[in-house]
């Protein structure tokens, strides 16, 4: 089956299931979509991209080169985006945390091709016949990782724009499954010529790009978008143990090795525990924010305001001439030091 009708079913339908899913929410929340038309069209075309560029660089090069630069350049990709469209710095932490999952999916990935018998830097199919195949599709892989972080940063920026993180999904995917409606139609015929082919597409389209985003989405609205990419990492450990418990496979010491890099650098990639008046994904600007972080409604602050300028005036009676509230204090509390007076004579 061809890559393209793979990967048009697998996001083109779990995006249109992801619309119906957040519909009454896109209902609600369209004017605000509409307002941030720019933003909703990237996400789209880079959903729309992606799964295209993905499976083809699986194919191209092979599953093993073709997942690691994929999923690998989708974190730094949304670094360098978040870094220069929002000024985000980039924390040692998360580069530790970025080097070290990285690192440990390549190794990862390459246990996992060796244990099937072949050599690591040869591809699949075409990749073993044609020289051109590999780096076609190390760059496919790249576009792929580039759009993974861009509609995971657009789908960001709207939900920290106040639109609610199911309308986002469902708006983003739901268009860029409109998008792949006519690479199906021109591609996905085997889909149904194959009981087998009709199931595997189904559950692509329903699990993962459906269910999966769902999820997605509500990560994203709670931490930075270079955050989630980068947890997506353990997705090459979860393939592992998968392919050794369930299919039988046979792990190497460098695979094992890689597992235990990425589940590493998840540690210095989940967001640490945020203080009052930080962000909950662990990053701290440069700068501080200039806008004020009230820690009591404005109301409150100024009756405890007005109620401390009350106490001072009327113990040490440190009054300007022209408070007339202060005063009036001030002269209370002198009449009650006269009555005081008069009842001691």
């Amino acid at each position: 089956m061809s890559p393209l009708a793979i990967g048009a079913v697998a996001m083109g339908a779990g995006g249109l299931f992801q619309a119906v899913y957040a519909a009454r929410s896109i209902g609600g929340q369209w004017r605000r979509l509409l307002q941030q038309w720019p933003l909703v069209s990237l996400g789209a075309l880079a959903v729309a991209v992606y799964p295209l560029a993905f499976y083809t660089s699986m194919h191209l090069a092979g599953v093993a080169v073709g997942t690691v630069v994929s999923i690998g350049s989708a974190p730094v990709a949304s670094a360098v985006i978040e870094r220069f469209a929002d000024q985000k710095p980039l924390t040692r932490r998360w580069l530790g945390g970025a080097v070290l999952g990285v690192g440990g999916a390549v190794l990862l990935s390459i246990g996992g091709h060796q244990a099937d018998g072949s050599g690591a830097g040869s591809g699949e199919g075409i990749a073993a016949q044609e020289p051109w195949a590999v780096p076609a599709g190390i760059a496919l892989g790249l576009v792929a990782g580039v759009t993974y972080a861009l509609y995971s940063w657009a789908a960001h920026r709207l939900i920290s724009g106040g639109v609610s993180s199911r309308a986002t999904m469902g708006t983003v995917f739901g268009v860029g499954g409109v998008l792949l409606i006519p690479v199906l139609f021109l591609t996905g015929r085997p889909l149904v010529e194959s009981w087998t082919n009709f199931a595997v597409g189904a559950y692509m389209a329903l699990v993962p790009m459906f269910a999966g985003y769902v999820l997605f989405g509500w990560g994203l609205a709670r931490i930075r978008a270079s955050t989630a990419t980068g947890l997506s990492l353990v997705e090459t450990v979860v393939a592992a143990v998968l392919a050794v418990l369930v299919v039988g496979e046979r792990l190497p010491a460098a695979g094992w090795i890689g597992a235990a890099a990425v589940l590493g650098g998840l540690a210095f990639l989940l967001p640490q525990a945020s203080g009052p008046g930080e962000p909950a994904d662990g990053w701290r600007p440069d700068q501080p924010s200039r806008l004020p972080r009230p820690t009591m409604p404005a109301t409150a602050a100024v009756g405890a305001f007005t109620l401390g300028e009350d106490k001072v005036c009327a113990q040490g009676h440190e009054c300007e001439s022209g408070d007339s509230q202060c005063g009036g204090v001030a002269a209370d509390a002198g009449n009650e030091e006269d009555k005081a007076q008069q009842a001691r004579s």
